[in-house]
């Protein structure tokens, strides 16, 4: 499957829908059409976003599928939130949030204490 296009190949800039056709009639529109913003992520946050939505949001397969941790997924996700013109997550993972995750095996010791000691609480 090809990736669509979302930036010029040549100069980097934002590329916007401009024409249409249908594979039935062959009927063409021409003019500016919305685009999806899931269209104005990169082609890595776009495979993320397939992955995750696969993985119907449970991190740990989404750790498992693409190899990565789950600080990573986590900072991941707050990418894609933010390139999808949200606001980014500021807040971090609270202390309690934290131990419940390494409870429950989201997450290593190793990555917990990593989270804890950049918790500015």
């Amino acid at each position: 499957m090809r990736n669509p296009l979302s930036h010029c190949p040549i100069c980097s800039g934002e590329l916007e829908p401009v024409k249409l056709k249908c594979v039935s009639c062959d009927l063409t529109l021409e003019g500016k059409f919305p685009a999806s913003r899931l269209a104005l992520l990169s082609s890595d946050q776009q495979e993320f976003v397939e992955v995750f939505l696969v993985a119907r949001g449970n991190i740990k397969e989404v750790e498992k599928q693409l190899g990565i941790s789950y600080p990573t997924v986590r900072k991941k996700l707050d990418e894609v939130i933010q390139g999808l013109g949200y606001a980014p997550q500021a807040e971090r993972l609270k202390r309690e949030e934290i131990l419940e995750a390494i409870e429950k095996g989201e997450i290593s010791a190793k990555e917990g204490i990593a989270l804890l000691k950049g918790d500015t609480k």
